[in-house]
């Protein structure tokens, strides 16, 4: 925050809570009562800890007063692996990363992050449904080192504007579940400087 120049944002995703297709629950009142009847018994990967992926889960847990062993894994294809096998029972992931997996069967999707549907999720409902107030979305975006001449950032934000507004880029985005966001430095500035207060996190343990 202190030593990076925003230059732009190029896309927000959202996050899928996924278990493995044989687990019990199947939707996520089922997940929560089954959490709470056995505390310490489920385990919960992560592509690692402080990921935005494990804040999500947290951020779950902490809002829903259920007790699991976090277990962070060395990247997202280690946590995949580990759910796929069985070894844990639940992971939050970026839609894009695991669409392929749910369109397969192969994992079971029972909530989104975003306060909606997904358009490339139409059947998942939003966690918020049944947890009031969960919501997490996470921008992403490019940065410069800070006292880069500001033509220069001028000039790359046009540039990733307009690869973000190339309609092959747009729609492959749209595909995996992510939203398109291209904007200006100030819009950028203003998004970074809201996320700056991080006070959904505040009383995070993480």
């Amino acid at each position: 925050m202190r030593d990076i120049e925003p230059i732009a944002s190029t896309n927000y995703d959202s996050f899928v809570m996924l278990v493995h297709p044989s687990f019990q629950t199947k939707t996520i009142p089922e997940f929560i009562a089954y959490a709470k009847a056995n505390p310490g018994k489920v385990n919960m990967g992560s592509s690692g800890t402080a990921a935005m992926a494990h804040l999500s889960a947290e951020l779950f847990r902490m809002n829903t007063g259920i007790d699991w062993v976090h277990v962070p894994f060395r990247g997202t294809p280690a946590a995949h692996s580990a759910l796929l096998a069985g070894d844990v029972q639940v992971m939050f992931d970026a839609v894009g990363s695991s669409i392929s997996h749910i369109q397969a069967g192969s994992l079971r999707a029972i909530g989104v992050s975003a306060t909606t549907r997904m358009r490339v999720l139409p059947d998942v409902p939003s966690i918020s449904d049944f947890v009031p107030g969960y919501e997490v979305t996470a921008w992403l975006g490019y940065g410069a080192p800070k006292g880069t001449p500001a033509e220069i950032v001028e000039r790359l934000n046009r540039e990733i504007n307009a690869v973000i507004a190339d309609p092959t880029i747009n729609a492959r985005l749209i595909e995996i579940g992510s939203t398109p966001l291209a904007g200006s430095r100030a819009d950028f500035d203003s998004l970074v400087m809201m996320s700056r207060s991080g006070a959904r996190w505040s009383n995070s343990p993480v």
